[in-house]
This record gives structure tokens, C-alpha cells and sequence, in this order.
């Protein structure tokens, strides 16, 4: 009846282990976005902020479809260096998405910026739903 009872410092020595290699999987530290974004709703337009560093700007997409704002970015960085004997390269890739979920905003008047590794995007609210429109970054 009772063989199945574990010590319970046992019991919590397994569980810490558990927790501890279930949440330094790969899969957790990959998951975090590396693009932070920040949306306030201010009376007239939303305002939305995302902190992208290291993407060139032509390297940036910007669509707003069905009521669905996305961000995205797909960068290829390579890096060749040759000294005497010693031949070095290196690739980087980096892609990432984002979607937001935006309705009631005038396509036709969305506009975005990118400096300094901040894009800024500024979404005129309207009353009328715009299909699709693709937004060219300044």
C-alpha cells in the first residue's frame, strides 16, 4: 500500500531537476522574440514601437491585411576575413515575425519609420476597414 511513497526531499530534489531542464530547453530561450514591441492607443491613432536592432531597413516588411498588421524581417549577414594562412567565414541568418491584430485604422494614411534600430509605425484610427495595403518604410 504504501510502496509508492517517495521521501519527499526526493520527491522535490526530481521536481526542481524537471522544472530546471524543462525551462532551459533550447526551445524556451529560442522562443523569445527578439523584436519588442510597445502599442499605445492614443485618441486619434495607435502608435506602435519596435525595437529591432540590427536589421537593415530594406531588409523590413511591413503589411496590413484582413485587420492584421505584420512584421517581419529576414536578414543573411556573412562575414569573410583572410590573414596569412588563416581563412575565417562566417553566416548569420536571422528571421522573425510579428502579427498584430488591429481594427478600425485608415491603411491608406499608415505610416513608418526606422532609425536606430527602432521602427516606428503610426496607425490613423478610422471607422471604415481597409482590405490590404503594404506600408514602404522612410
Amino acid at each position: 500500500m504504501f510502496n509508492s511513497l517517495i521521501p519527499l526531499t526526493r520527491s522535490l530534489q526530481n521536481s526542481e531537476n524537471f522544472f530546471d531542464r524543462f525551462f532551459k530547453d533550447d526551445f524556451f530561450t529560442n522562443a523569445v522574440s527578439p523584436m519588442k514591441v510597445d502599442i499605445k492607443d492614443t485618441a486619434d491613432a495607435y502608435l506602435l514601437e519596435a525595437e529591432i536592432p540590427g536589421i537593415e531597413k530594406e531588409k523590413l516588411n511591413i503589411d496590413y491585411q484582413n485587420n492584421y498588421l505584420t512584421i517581419s524581417a529576414n536578414q543573411v549577414d556573412e562575414l569573410n576575413e583572410e590573414k596569412e594562412n588563416y581563412i575565417r567565414r562566417e553566416r548569420h541568418s536571422q528571421k522573425m515575425s510579428r502579427s498584430f491584430y488591429i481594427e478600425n485604422i485608415s491603411a491608406d494614411r499608415i505610416d513608418a519609420e526606422y532609425k536606430n534600430g527602432v521602427l516606428k509605425i503610426t496607425l490613423p484610427k478610422d471607422d471604415v476597414n481597409a482590405q490590404k495595403k503594404t506600408i514602404q518604410i522612410k
